[in-house]
């Protein structure tokens, strides 16, 4: 079997693909895709079907134990309290043990306090487990968007960070018709439909756990998917980039701490993470107070349409992004039509303005999130991704405490849920004009691509026809070899 620089020798020497040390088969991409993607996605779901479904449990949750708009704003934010304080040491405990044993123990310890969650008594404890449950969920999302750029190369990048965040949409696709559902007709056991709400949707995550102990690699030299000729060709891509950005950022853990450009980008986030939790908290309340509907399990569908908006965007501005090589403006864009989806929701109350412009918000804040998380990872590598990725994502899930707690408190004094709804709309608008003040050369390196992505701008194959001639010869190889 012909060793992988034999095989790149028999492509160069048909005169048909240079030696690139930044090439990566598309093939080995669609495994990547194939072999990891699901499984991250299935978590995301899972995660986030745990962090926002009181959101559902409040529609009958906060008359049965007394709580008011105020203290649910409370509880539903003081679970990013507890995620701020760990996330960045979560982080940095992954990148040391490695994703497999780390997002093992994040999954098992959440899904046990988000099942505990559905016995609580009182207010007090609600607030208890949900800081809790923060605690023990830190690390997850950004140790996700760091394990990923150890897997995809620049410029698959954004699809591969896109294809895992779908599943916040997802989530609420799925999970907003199920909660509604079982707050209609789950009472077992004599335990209110909130309380089973809460238990069945936390204990997913445990089963999820042991799963992803048994399936998950943690880095690409465990991947047995693969080839040794793919793995040397994926691994030397990414030690090429690696070496790229090295040679104009390169920062320790402690100068990652107190990098401008790292705590400009996770306020940037911050801005946009309040309006986003807002909608995620409040949504289901919202839609019951304009529909008139007395069934949970039609606010279930109802919520639903702004989600399924919200991931065609997603999709969309993301391959956009990866073929453009172009993040600001992607980002950029969505933060402001959310933002002014904000800002014009209180000034009508039909369910059909409604819907329409929670749609506009779902689309602003959920195709924001791949493009963004983009750029930290082509400015920070090693110990220093993980600390910037989770200094950004610690301070940005404030937004999730800053979101809740504006609308609940400030209703009072701004005519109610809908004024507030509209203050938390400027920091969208405040941190989309941020990004913009990014300079261009925060997305390094050359625009050579790092593969030959369809439809991409490949000059040296595309335009002189050599690209289907070193597939030939690929393939040739392939057949006498085994490579493939």
């Amino acid at each position: 079997m012909p060793s992988q620089s034999q095989f790149e020798m028999t492509a160069v020497g048909h005169d048909v693909f240079p030696n690139r040390e930044n090439y990566v088969d598309p093939l080995t991409i669609r495994k990547l895709q194939v072999r990891l993607l699901p499984l991250l996605f299935l978590l995301f779901v899972v995660a986030w079907i745990d962090r926002i479904n009181i959101g559902f449990a409040a529609l009958t949750m906060n008359k049965e134990l007394g709580i008011s708009s105020e203290q649910f704003g409370f509880a539903a934010g003081i679970f990013f309290i507890g995620y701020f304080l760990f996330e960045v040491p979560s982080n940095l405990l992954l990148h040391k043990v490695g994703a497999r044993i780390w997002i093992t123990r994040i999954l098992i310890t959440w899904g046990i306090l988000a099942t505990m969650t559905g016995g609580v008594r009182t207010i007090h404890q609600f607030y208890f487990m949900r800081f809790l449950l923060g605690l023990a969920e830190a690390g997850y999302f950004p140790g996700m968007i760091l394990y990923l750029t150890r897997w995809f190369p620049r410029r698959e990048r954004a699809q591969a960070l896109v294809l895992f965040m779908l599943g916040g949409p997802v989530a609420k696709i799925v999970g907003a018709p199920i909660s509604g559902l079982i707050l209609d007709h789950i009472h077992w056991l004599g335990l209110s439909s909130w309380r089973w709400l809460l238990m069945l949707e936390g204990a997913p995550a445990i089963a999820c756990g042991l799963l992803t102990y048994f399936l998950l690699p943690s880095r690409p030299e465990e991947a047995k998917f693969l080839s040794s000729a793919e793995n040397e060709y994926l691994q030397r891509a990414l030690h090429h980039e690696e070496e790229q950005k090295l040679t104009q950022y390169n920062y320790s853990v402690l100068q990652t701490f107190v990098n401008s450009r790292v705590w400009y980008l996770a306020i940037v986030d911050l801005g946009v993470l309040i309006g986003k939790y807002a909608l995620d908290f409040w949504a289901p309340q919202l839609l019951k107070s304009v529909s008139g509907a007395h069934s949970n399990t039609v606010i279930g569908f109802l919520a639903v349409v702004p989600h399924l908006a919200g991931l065609i965007a997603m999709v969309l501005v993301s391959r956009s992004s990866d073929r453009r090589l172009e993040r600001r403006w992607h980002a950029a864009v969505p933060a402001m039509l959310g933002g002014l989806s904000l800002l014009l929701m209180g000034s009508f109350h039909s369910p059909f303005v409604l819907v329409a412009l929670l749609s506009l918000l779902a689309t602003g804040v959920y195709s924001w999130g791949a493009p963004f998380w983009a750029l930290p990872s082509e400015l920070l590598t090693g110990s220093s991704a993980a600390a910037g990725i989770g200094i950004i994502n610690s301070v940005a899930s404030l937004g999730g405490f800053v979101g809740p707690w504006v609308v609940g408190a400030m209703g009072i004094w701004v005519g109610g849920v809908y004024g507030a709804l509209a203050i938390t709309g400027v920091p969208l608008l405040v941190s989309a004009a941020s990004l913009l003040f990014l300079p261009n050369r925060l997305n390094i390196g050359n625009r050579e691509t790092s593969r030959s992505p369809r439809g991409s701008k490949c000059p040296e194959i595309m335009t002189s026809g050599k690209f289907s001639q070193y597939a030939a010869a690929r393939q040739a190889v392939a057949d006498d070899s085994g490579i493939i």
